[in-house]
């Protein structure tokens, strides 16, 4: 019973300890980029605390329906990530967004095709 009480003892302070961090953010495609050709939109975002954060898959502007999220997780250094992504098939003049919201500030992230 002791352990168990400093397990958690020590796990709150971790927490308490943990430092606001921006998200670092990855943009990318599952397959290269082929224009016509189906693939996957990725959006890793990790090394973020604390763990609140929305991550919103758009194109042309306007949300993606049928996305998938990761369930959060955590590393050892109590930091948090997640990933969001969606199966897509990229055209020319296609402008696709992964807009990440941490601590009440929003910053869209480009996936650049065709570059």
């Amino acid at each position: 019973m002791g352990l168990l009480i400093c397990s958690l003892l020590l796990g709150l302070l971790c927490c308490s300890m943990a430092k606001d961090t921006p998200p670092k953010v990855e943009v990318y495609t599952r397959e290269p980029e082929e224009f016509g050709k189906p693939n996957s939109f990725i959006c890793h975002v990790s090394g973020f605390y604390p763990p609140q954060i929305n991550i919103t898959l758009l194109k042309d502007g306007k949300e993606i329906p049928n996305t998938q999220q990761t369930d959060l997780a955590f590393e050892a250094n109590w930091y948090y990530y997640l990933t969001k992504h969606v199966s897509f098939t990229p055209k020319e003049d296609d402008e696709f967004i992964c807009r990440v919201t941490h601590m009440g500030k929003s910053k869209d992230h480009f996936l650049m095709i065709g570059l």
